[in-house]
């Protein structure tokens, strides 16, 4: 089973149709996306179109929340970057509709898949222990494990981060995703500053904090990340791509 594992395509389709066309070339089995789907990019509706013409298999990110349960009538934008948001918001929910508003709303927060040597695979847009709280790569062992809870499966794929890794801690082998729609291009200082603007966004108010964090002036069209999984002879083999975009993604 060869598995194509991805996140925070956040309404980015062009972006999501270069990187299934990159992973068909290769084959894959399965698609799994680690949650932000379809918000604030400029093309949610084709975004999830493609995703269940390519029956992907997704759990429930904090946009996707966002989308399917916030109350923006009673969140008062405080700048302009938050009303854009806001009026973003809810021009998305008009292309997508009532019955995709419905399904994103139903959207489990993690998914649990065996592995063909016993073990177990989870799939969840952050952590685990919290699927709003994301694992980032420069947390130390002690943070991470924190966020894995009692029982995180031998597999843990997730993204919320924006920033992919592959790291083992506990015996637990985490790969973050990275992101489709938002990678990071480039990165002015210290990397923890695309954390800090994801955990705003994961925060212990997500839907209402999706719409306050402030402008990411890092993210950019360059490229989209993905992530093939597979065993191989009982061994679990990593393969993290850079997919490089054009403008129009």
């Amino acid at each position: 089973m060869r598995l194509l594992c991805v996140s925070d395509i956040h309404g980015h389709a062009d972006a999501l149709a270069a990187v299934l066309a990159t992973a068909e070339r290769r084959g894959y089995t399965q698609l799994l996306v680690a949650g932000d789907l379809c918000f604030p990019g400029p093309k949610p509706l084709e975004t999830w179109r493609r995703l269940t013409q390519a029956k992907a298999v997704c759990v429930q990110g904090v946009s996707d929340r966002a989308l399917a349960t916030l109350d923006i009538h009673n969140v008062r934008p405080r700048s302009e970057h938050e009303r854009a948001r806001l009026d973003r918001l809810a021009q998305t929910r008009t292309e997508l509709g009532e019955l995709i508003l419905a399904r994103l709303a139903r959207l489990a927060p993690t998914h649990r898949l065996p592995l063909e040597d016993g073990g177990e695979l989870v799939l969840v847009h952050g952590s685990p222990a919290d699927p709003l709280e994301p694992i980032t790569h420069d947390m130390t062992d002690e943070e991470v494990l924190s966020l894995l809870g009692d029982d995180p499966a031998d597999v843990v794929i997730c993204g919320g981060s924006h920033v992919p890794f592959d790291r083992m801690v506990g015996g637990v082998r985490i790969i973050n995703v990275g992101s489709v729609g938002e990678a990071p291009c480039s990165i002015r200082g210290d990397v923890r500053d695309v954390r800090d603007v994801d955990r705003v966004r994961a925060g212990a108010r997500p839907s209402a904090e999706l719409v306050r964090s402030g402008p990411v002036t890092t993210y950019g069209p360059g490229h989209a990340d993905a992530t093939f999984v597979e065993l191989r002879a009982g061994e679990l083999w990593v393969e993290q791509l850079v997919v490089p975009l054009g403008r129009a993604a």
